[in-house]
């Protein structure tokens, strides 16, 4: 059995995970907050509790725009830490372009799609959701944001040698599979059809 390292888990688990939802692979829930019960507590920019080179992939869905731009390259130097040298990271996160889109209609405040949290507007998708905002769960804030070449760049520049992704603009979001080493194009449209919504 593969480990995945599911990364700003929150409530969700595996069950939620895309292609890591199955028998094949056991989950590590990482979060900052402790009332979600994860099996550690700890924060993207700090993830020493996780050994070197001991998770096969991690799963980052909407975590990584809560941290600064400045602190990226650490996460994701975190990131290349813990997988192992067939290691893989799908990442989740909004996508500006299209939410952009979305303000310059005089949206801002509309709402744009439904979400287990409730109506999701672009206010939400560009600062953090306000419902959680409000009831002071302040690392809930968005602090930065991607485009889907940004985004790739910071993976790039990180050190991840092959990829796979793209924007989903109708969900306002990006994702992106990043191989800590090399893949033959067969093998990463392998695991794009099995992990990328």
């Amino acid at each position: 059995m593969k480990t995945f390292l599911h990364v700003g888990c929150g409530r969700s688990n595996k069950s939620n995970a895309q292609g890591f939802n199955n028998d094949n692979w056991k989950e590590i829930r990482f979060d900052i907050d402790k009332n979600v019960n994860p099996d550690i507590e700890g924060t993207l920019l700090d993830m020493s509790q996780v050994e070197t080179g001991s998770i096969d992939a991690i799963y980052s869905c909407h975590n990584i725009e809560h941290v600064y731009p400045h602190e990226i390259p650490i996460v994701l130097k975190e990131f290349l830490r813990v997988l192992n040298d067939d290691g893989f990271v799908v990442t989740l996160c909004p996508d500006l372009i299209s939410t952009c889109e979305a303000v310059v209609q005089d949206k801002l405040y509309d709402p744009l799609y439904e979400s287990q949290a409730g109506p999701i507007a672009p206010i939400d998708i560009l600062y953090g959701l306000r419902s959680d905002l409000q009831k002071g769960n302040h690392y809930m804030a968005h602090k930065c944001g991607f485009t889907y070449s940004s985004l790739l760049n910071f993976f790039i520049d990180a050190g991840f040698k092959k990829w796979i992704g793209g924007t989903r603009p109708k969900h306002y979001e990006l994702c992106l599979i990043a191989c800590k080493n090399e893949k033959t194009n067969e093998e990463l449209n392998i695991l794009a059809s099995e992990f990328l919504p």
